[in-house]
């Protein structure tokens, strides 16, 4: 990737700097280099690997539907669909910004990770979040207002303009990439 997310994630760089300088074209680009990313990784994928339970003594999700899932190490599949359906929403979100629309609260639908089984579900997945991804940033304007901001209700949340929060779905997904890895490794690797 061309952006350096690791300084974002160590608190090295804000969301305004990272996309100071940044358009539409941009935006486009890092999404499909993201994606092209992810999808490289999952060359070969079969689908015991997208159901794969992997070892994840850190598995902890606060917002997890139901509590017996809060500490539930997340299959393939689960991250596949959250992530997806996460940088959907910023993208989504970015679209409203930029169109001049007050952002007010969260817009999201993330697939039931229970129904992802197969390899050409996540791939299936991966491509519609990606083409929907670029219809909404299609339907920004020509000059997109970049004024208007949105600081998401979270501890240290920075406010965020239009190119801003589409920037934070694609730190959000990065945030993912090596538990995607380490899920593959085990996968691979298990006996």
């Amino acid at each position: 990737m061309t952006i350096n997310f690791a300084a974002y994630h160590n608190k090295q760089i804000t969301l305004s700097e990272m996309s100071a300088g940044l358009g539409i074209a941009d935006l486009h680009r890092l999404l499909d280099e993201q994606y092209d990313y992810i999808e490289a990784q999952l060359e070969g994928l079969n689908d015991a690997e997208v159901t794969y339970i992997p070892l994840d003594p850190e598995a902890y999700d606060p917002y997890a539907a139901d509590e017996a899932e809060i500490k539930l190490a997340w299959t393939l599949g689960h991250v596949i669909v959250h992530l997806s359906a996460s940088a959907e929403e910023a993208t989504a979100q970015a679209t409203n910004l930029a169109r001049g629309v007050k952002v007010r609260g969260r817009s999201r639908y993330e697939t039931p990770w229970q129904s992802v089984k197969s390899a050409s579900q996540v791939l299936k997945r991966l491509a519609e979040s990606r083409r929907m991804q670029h219809a909404l940033l299609e339907a920004w304007p020509t000059e997109p207002d970049l004024e208007l901001t949105y600081t998401p209700a979270y501890p240290g949340a920075q406010p965020r303009n239009a190119i801003g929060y589409f920037i934070s779905g694609l730190a959000h997904s990065d945030s993912h990439l090596k538990q995607i890895e380490n899920i593959l490794t085990q996968a691979r690797t298990s006996p």
